[in-house]
């Protein structure tokens, strides 16, 4: 495209109808044939798209057409990578009937024909493995295949390039030329609600993914080509929807597609009462098996029910080869191990019984499933008892009361109020102690207030609760940390080199202090084949899915340099044997010291002080205190 190209474009964007050659020329300053030859260069760059309209008057943009040219264009400028470059071409390619120039798309991309020689090689792969075929004609390039090969290819790529985050629907706009596609999604959550199903986010903007390549393909087919799909069904009002807002009608393979996509990835519907269902009965028996291995309530038919159509979407997903990717699953494996690992066991047991494959995406959703319900029955627990002492005069004490609860809010309840001047704080049973009268020596859990509190007073109040509160949660756990720790479980720089090699040397020493027998140690090899341990990028937790060990404990390996271990590499290995016994309290210990292993920084701190077992605890404590 010649230079004055861009100023041709944006007079025309200007104009309100036909403008003639001549003033074109007069305005850029070039002649009337230049003007022809740049208009000429356009319409080749923007092809198929036809965004310049010439008539005997002159001529005169098509809007349109030039809106989405130039979001291609923006596209083609981001297109820097590789990557980028072959989700630029792929995009292009998908377009209805849109058949590229090589050379064309070398000076789009501002690279040489070489290069997108290179780039449509691996456009080639990745079209035969959606089912594609990646036709070549002179110099001139197309994709061939189903609608839904289409769709499977570009999703892909998407999905590849956010690595598992949310989908940008502004880029997905951007990238096909489709407006409002947030106006869309509302509807369709509408109409999902509307028929009685709950929406997975996550999986609702991947499926409008989907939805914004059938669309873009669909384009130009007249209304009239198919008629519409009736009644109230998912089909007939999605059908309705894109017609309203897009304009164009699908074809009825890819309206059954999306359909499904709609019903098994973005919206669950459940059952009307825990009995109905295929999966349920099967589900109820895993469920049970859970509760046992894992002494944990799950008994609650609005759980089964939930868990219940979930799992009959992932089944219908899994023998699709449908994937459902979860943003989330890397921070719910991270921060909720334990949760996490029941998870495991419940999506083990759901692939024996159905014979499917799953793997973390999905157990993740089953781990927010049971989250939610545990967080449910958790309720209220270790609130602070609180004592007021006011000494009486007039209302005074009821004030304070009435003036203090607010700042409590529901981490503490007030016990008793005194009235008295000669109160001994010894005999008080109370985590906190908030008093009017003022002591020269008082201990660390009274707070000094006016008899009418101010601003000031309340702060103290609130920073003393979460102070107390924050103590008496750690010190708890400090106790607890050397029940499941202990010296000869500690290794610094292993000699290992790989995950089953570190497995096998402190699996062999808790054999040999009595904690754990050979077929625990091998259910915890076959564990981390099903899915890798390393809970986050520093820390490895190796384990049985059987509580079978004959008692809890954590074996410790600290590396530095990290170890390899599975396709990524830790730095610390805790292996853990579970028992049943005091599984409760060894959870809250579990998860603390997972969190400490969250943090880069906390994890060098701790690699760099802890040389022995005694340094090791002193600074595990430090860092759960911080």
């Amino acid at each position: 495209m010649a230079d004055k190209s861009p100023l041709l474009l944006a007079y025309l964007s200007r104009a309100s109808g036909w403008t003639p050659a001549s003033e074109l020329a007069e305005h850029l300053g070039v002649s009337t044939r230049t003007v022809r030859s740049y208009v000429t260069a356009v319409k080749a760059a923007a092809a198929p798209l036809d965004v310049i309209l010439s008539s005997p008057d002159g001529y005169r943009l098509n809007r349109d057409a030039h809106s989405e040219y130039a979001a291609r264009d923006r596209a083609a400028e981001r297109a820097g990578t590789p990557r980028e470059r072959i989700t630029f071409l792929v995009t292009r390619l998908t377009h209805a009937g849109a058949e590229l120039d090589v050379h064309e798309l070398a000076d789009s991309l501002f690279v040489s024909p070489s290069t997108v020689e290179a780039d449509l090689r691996q456009v080639r792969a990745l079209a035969r493995e959606s089912g594609l075929e990646l036709v070549r004609v002179g110099d001139h390039v197309r994709l061939e295949g189903p609608d839904a090969g289409h769709r499977r290819m570009v999703s892909r790529l998407f999905s590849e390039e956010q690595a598992h985050g949310m989908v940008d629907l502004r880029r997905v706009q951007e990238s096909f030329g489709i407006d409002d596609l947030s106006g869309f999604k509302t509807d369709v959550i509408d109409v999902l609600e509307h028929q009685g199903y709950t929406i997975n986010e996550f999986g609702l903007d991947r499926v409008l993914l989907h939805t914004a390549i059938a669309v873009e393909r669909s384009r130009g087919t007249s209304l009239a080509d198919r008629a519409a799909e009736p009644g109230d069904s998912v089909a007939g009002a999605l059908d309705r929807l894109v017609v309203d807002r897009f304009g164009t009608r699908l074809p009825a393979g890819e309206l059954t597609d999306l359909t499904t996509l709609l019903t098994t990835r973005a919206g669950t519907r459940v059952a009307a009462r825990p009995e109905v269902g295929e999966h349920l009965a099967v589900l109820r028996t895993i469920i049970d098996r859970a509760q046992e291995e894992f002494l944990v309530d799950l008994e609650d038919d609005a759980f089964l029910a939930r868990l219940g159509a979930h799992v009959g979407n992932l089944v219908v997903r899994a023998r699709e080869g449908v994937a459902n990717p979860n943003p989330l699953a890397r921070t719910i494996k991270s921060s909720y191990p334990l949760t996490y690992e029941l998870a495991v066991f419940i999506a083990a047991e759901i692939q024996r019984e159905f014979a499917i494959t799953i793997g973390d995406d999905e157990i993740a959703y089953i781990a927010l499933h049971i989250g939610s319900h545990l967080e449910r029955r958790t309720g209220r627990r270790g609130v602070l008892i609180v004592v007021l002492v006011s000494p009486g005069y007039h209302d005074i004490a009821d004030l304070l009361e009435r003036r203090i609860l607010p700042a409590l809010g529901e981490e503490a309840v007030i016990d008793r109020v005194l009235t008295r001047t000669d109160v001994d704080l010894g005999t008080l049973s109370a985590d906190l102690v908030i008093s009017t009268v003022p002591w020269e020596v008082r201990p660390a859990n009274v707070v000094i207030v006016q008899p009418i509190p101010t601003e000031a007073d309340l702060d103290a109040v609130r920073g003393a609760v979460s102070r107390i509160r924050r103590q008496r949660r750690r010190r708890a756990i400090a106790d607890e940390l050397l029940l499941y720790f202990d010296d000869a479980l500690f290794f610094r720089d292993l000699d290992a080199s790989d995950e089953t090699e570190v497995i096998r040397a402190l699996g062999g020493r808790m054999q040999e202090r009595g904690i754990i027998d050979d077929d625990y140690l091998e259910g915890v090899l076959s564990r981390e084949q099903i899915s890798s341990t390393a809970f986050t990028e520093w820390l490895a937790v190796p384990h049985s899915m059987r509580m079978t060990a004959h008692r809890t404990a954590i074996a410790i390996a600290l590396f530095d340099p990290p170890i390899r271990w599975g396709e990524g590499t830790v730095q610390v290995v805790a292996l853990v044997a579970f028992s049943a016994e005091g599984r409760a309290t060894f959870q809250t210990v579990f998860e603390q010291f997972v969190e400490v292993f969250s943090d880069r920084t906390d994890v060098q701190r701790l690699l760099r002080s802890a040389t022995d077992f005694p340094s090791f605890i002193d600074e595990l404590v430090r860092l759960i205190d911080e």
